[in-house]
């Protein structure tokens, strides 16, 4: 998806006008094409396939579970364009092949640079495993801060929301070893 980003940067410089900014000053002449520089990197993975990401499998029948915990991740949310941040934990249970390690972190990386919610990030992701692995079971776990709730509205800082989406068969006993303490 191809971002505009001359019209980011007029929709800035209006938004600094609006609220009584002085767009010719020092500190904010460039600030419009920083914007729009930072929201071509932030909304990179629209109209990626995540499970493309998934490019080098191996044959495997040995594992029980693969889990993959602590994968840092930045979005934005879309109901104020602000930050969201936290951790994603993944964990699927192989048919017969399992991804590379840092494949997993690519999905991530893909579903988180688009325009999001939680709830659909971990959808997305779990998605994406689910495609390329076709394994018998994925949960992904996601906990993350949004500065949507801890620098504006009711200001809870330190505040996390846990998320869980899963696909095919996931048993019950697996989610306490994926969720860290």
């Amino acid at each position: 998806m191809s971002v505009d980003k001359t019209r980011i940067e007029n929709a800035v410089r209006e938004i600094l006008e609006a609220i009584g900014e002085d767009v010719s000053r020092e500190g904010l002449k460039d600030t419009p094409a920083r914007v729009a520089r930072m929201y071509e990197e932030i909304t990179s993975g629209s109209g990626e396939d995540a499970s493309a990401q998934i490019n080098k499998v191996f044959e495997e029948c040995g594992s029980e579970l693969v889990i993959e915990r602590d994968i840092s991740f930045s979005s934005t949310c879309e109901h104020h364009l602000m930050p969201f941040f936290g951790k994603v934990h993944i964990a699927y249970i192989p048919s017969d092949k399992v991804a590379g390690l840092s494949k997993l972190a690519r999905v991530v990386d893909v579903c988180s640079k688009r325009l999001q919610l939680q709830e659909r990030l971990g959808a997305q992701i779990a998605d994406a495993i689910y495609d390329a692995l076709d394994p018998m079971g994925v949960l992904v776990v996601i906990e993350a801060e949004h500065t949507c709730m801890t620098a504006r509205g009711v200001k809870k800082a330190g505040s996390k929301t846990v998320t869980y989406a899963t696909r095919g068969q996931f048993p019950e006993e697996y989610v306490s070893r994926v969720i860290p303490r």
